[in-house]
């Protein structure tokens, strides 16, 4: 049989994390163990139960077996629109400021792609989600990296980028409440990211991926909260874990119009717009019942103190993550985050997420997701525990 050899881009593209990790928990399970995945970043509910009947609903409507609009059905966008009015309090221009998505991952792998040509500069942080990389490796641009300290409560520190990087920069992207290590951002931080922005020409990509997701009674800020944003930036979002919408495959991006016509105009060519009765179930959960994203929040929160106060009981000195539904852990002195992430799969049968897969800077540190029913997250803590590593 005849081989193909790849093109320069597929070989450009990075090891997919996420992947790997998956086949891990796989070989064990093979092996006939329960695995208590906390790996993995997909959420564990179910999607409410108004939103599958307005899927129903829609699909039943004929209107929804042709093609939809290229760019999507205005009342979506325009739900978008309300979405934000309601939660942030900013005015977004449904038409000009709004662009759907195939799941907020392929936007932002879209966005490099749409703004960066071959040898331009992308700023990413470190630690920082994975697929990140994967725009700009099929941009043929470059990459430098800033890191996020706990020290700085994993918040970029601007002055420790050198000037001639940030002149440099085309692109940035940011990430709060963040994924891998939890943190939260401020209104101060927003506001000197755009002062940066606008000095260096910057254009900015905030993944609010988790924007629901904020304990002890704190709301994440949208980054388009900030005067100036939609100047320099946009905010993508999904509704993968906000509504628990993961396999539906449908998210936004709003801000900056020229970015959002940049991304239209990409999936124009790409996509033939998304099925019309994912768009109006997606309307439904933006501007239908929100008391269900209350209880979700608050069954993460409760999985939260329940897995830390266990790991603290088993002498596990771990910090509760302010948002998202991750915790970041430091692992035990003497081994990395790769050692000690393969001993917890081999040995107690917990499977997480190497800090180290996140970048250098997630060196020393596992991430754990809420992703699984108390009971389940007592019985990892317990596993790790009879392990005697603390």
């Amino acid at each position: 049989m005849r081989t193909y050899e790849r093109s320069e881009t597929l070989n450009r593209l990075p090891k997919q994390f996420f992947a790997d990790l998956a086949k891990e928990v796989e070989a064990i399970e093979a092996q006939g163990h329960d695995v208590i995945n906390l790996g993995r970043g997909n959420p564990d509910l179910p999607t409410p139960d108004h939103i599958i009947k307005a899927l129903q609903k829609a699909a039943e409507d004929p209107v929804n077996h042709k093609y939809s609009p290229f760019r999507g059905f205005s009342y979506l966008k325009e739900a978008v629109a309300t979405f934000y009015k309601r939660e942030y309090d900013v005015d977004i221009d449904p038409e000009n400021e709004v662009a759907v998505l195939f799941g907020s991952r392929t936007g932002l792998i879209e966005l490099s792609q749409c703004l960066l040509n071959p040898g331009d500069l992308a700023l990413l942080p470190n630690p920082g989600y994975p697929d990140y990389d994967t725009g700009i490796a099929l941009s043929n641009a470059d990459v430098e990296l800033f890191q996020l300290l706990e020290e700085n409560g994993f918040l970029p520190d601007y002055n420790q980028i050198p000037e001639q990087t940030l002149d440099r920069a085309k692109l940035m992207f940011l990430n709060y409440p963040n994924n891998p290590t939890a943190a939260m951002a401020t209104e101060s931080f927003f506001d000197e990211t755009i002062a940066r922005a606008k000095k260096h020409d910057i254009c900015i990509v905030h993944d609010f991926a988790y924007g629901a997701f904020g304990f002890d009674g704190e709301k994440p800020r949208s980054f388009l909260q900030s005067e100036g944003a939609k100047e320099i930036g946009v905010e993508t979002y999904t509704l993968s874990k906000t509504y628990n919408m993961a396999g539906w495959r449908v998210a936004f991006a709003a801000g900056n119009p020229s970015v959002i016509e940049h991304i239209n105009k990409l999936q124009d060519h790409l996509y033939a717009s998304l099925f019309g009765a994912v768009q109006y179930a997606a309307a439904e959960a933006l501007t239908g019942d929100q008391s269900v994203v209350k209880e979700f929040i608050d069954i993460y929160e409760k999985r939260r103190d329940t897995f830390i106060k266990k790991l603290r009981e088993i002498g596990w000195k771990v910090e509760a993550p302010k948002g998202t539904f991750f915790a970041w852990l430091p692992v035990p002195e003497g081994y990395s985050s790769q050692q000690f992430s393969d001993l917890l799969l081999n040995e107690a049968h917990v499977m997480t997420a190497p800090g180290s897969g996140f970048g250098t800077a997630g060196e020393g540190y596992v991430r754990i997701g809420l992703l699984d029913s108390e009971e389940r997250l007592t019985e990892a803590a317990r596993r790790i525990g009879k392990l005697n590593v603390f």
